[in-house]
């Protein structure tokens, strides 16, 4: 079906200047130590470049793009960071921002109700459209008294599974009927990006009704066979979980949920994959099992057997994934792959979970595999060190004994 989803109310547009450079953005970060030294904040603090309130928006956001960094912090009394694979930078040149300068760079992407939401409940999440160029993503939040601010640049560019270089069993996802998918990891893991890639395949290929329900909304999908409908909260909806109850009168065939939070959530999830639905959903955990833990363990005691059998019948996959810094520069992704079989689907309903490494490890012809083995693979092939992927392996004995080949 051709057609175009309906613009978003909160996606103010920052007009870039003429000519600025486009960078691919990269996937979302993993969190790694601040680059700079006491004596080179001091340095910076000292430093008579500019007046503070000479900083202009504009000029840090292309700074951010033109130097393919993935996020731009903005705070009084420290100049503008990037994190650039992984690292976090000063901006060279730019001054100690003052408690107004933050105030001018941060208002100059909202509208007046967004300011009134940042003023009443002192942190807001939003994105928008730097003209042409590129998107971002931002929390503006309070810290001791003061405004500060997270962008994160959203790639304009639909990327690719293969572009993402994940492996191929993730293009199945895409071909599901119905059930559970999770993608997982710690914040800035590029799960949605991932997200992004499947449901792009989905809209490129299928004809099916789309319905996205984020906060905000990061990646906009243009109707291409499919019908995309995307509705962020505080804008198309007062809340996740009021969405969620309303998603199955609007006739969807794929629903993407942004973030499990809650046990509100996670319910409704279960409920509308249940009801014959394909539900994509993200989790802040570290493994496939970890992410079944989790699902279960918010419900009360009386309750978890029976969502633990719910839940054996619907989930159909884990994606678990962190980026890890690459050999040369950029990062990589690494992902633990779970797909339920038979015997997966036991354990969960048998509330083993502790046995699912086991059989994720003897499900490499079903196109899954560990964290470990797949740290271990990266270093074989000479893209990542071994001290970068020893820091992300979930069961650093295994994992060295998968790299020494014994």
């Amino acid at each position: 079906m051709q057609g175009n989803t309906q613009p978003q109310a909160n996606m103010t547009t920052v007009p870039g200047a003429q000519g600025a450079p486009m960078a691919a953005a990269p996937m979302m970060p993993g969190q790694t130590s601040v680059k700079t030294t006491a004596a080179q904040q001091a340095a910076a603090a000292s430093t008579p470049t500019a007046l503070p309130t000479s900083v202009k928006i504009e000029t840090l956001l292309e700074e951010c793009i033109r130097r393919n960094a993935s996020d731009l912090h903005i705070q009084v009394g420290l100049p503008p960071i990037l994190r650039i694979d992984g690292a976090l930078t000063p901006i060279p040149n730019t001054p100690v921002l003052n408690s107004d300068a933050v105030d001018k760079l941060i208002f100059s992407t909202l509208d007046s109700m967004q300011r009134e939401v940042l003023s009443k409940d002192k942190e807001f999440d939003y994105s928008f459209s730097f003209g042409e160029i590129a998107r971002f993503r931002v929390n503006a939040f309070n810290e001791k008294g003061h405004l500060a601010a997270a962008f994160r640049l959203i790639p304009t560019k639909m990327p690719t599974i293969e572009e993402l270089g994940m492996p191929q069993v993730i293009s199945s996802f895409a071909e599901y009927p119905r059930g559970l998918v999770l993608v997982t990891g710690p914040t800035g893991s590029g799960k949605s990006t991932t997200l992004a890639a499947i449901i792009n395949k989905i809209n490129s290929e299928k004809s099916v009704h789309i319905l996205t329900i984020e906060d905000p909304i990061e990646f906009t999908h243009k109707s291409k066979r499919s019908l995309v409908a995307q509705r962020e909260v505080h804008y198309d909806t007062y809340s996740f979980s009021r969405a969620l109850k309303s998603a199955l009168r609007e006739d969807p065939d794929v629903v993407l949920l942004g973030e499990m939070r809650d046990l509100e959530t996670i319910s409704a999830a279960i409920t509308i994959a249940e009801t014959g639905h394909l539900v994509f959903a993200t989790l802040h955990t570290n493994s496939a099992a970890q992410s079944v833990d989790r699902m279960i363990d918010v419900f009360p005691a009386e309750q978890q057997p029976q969502i633990r059998s719910q839940l054996a019948g619907i989930l159909m996959a884990v994606c678990s994934q962190r980026l890890v810094p690459a050999i040369g520069g950029g990062r990589v992704c690494a992902a633990e792959i779970m797909v339920a079989n038979t015997a997966i689907r036991s354990i969960i309903r048998e509330g083993k979970t502790h046995q699912l490494d086991t059989a994720i490890q003897t499900g490499a012809s079903e196109g899954m595999q560990t964290m470990d083995r797949t740290l271990a693979k990266l270093v074989q092939q000479g893209t990542v060190t071994y001290d970068s992927a020893r820091e992300y392996a979930v069961d650093v004995r295994e994992f060295e004994r998968i790299v020494k080949g014994a």
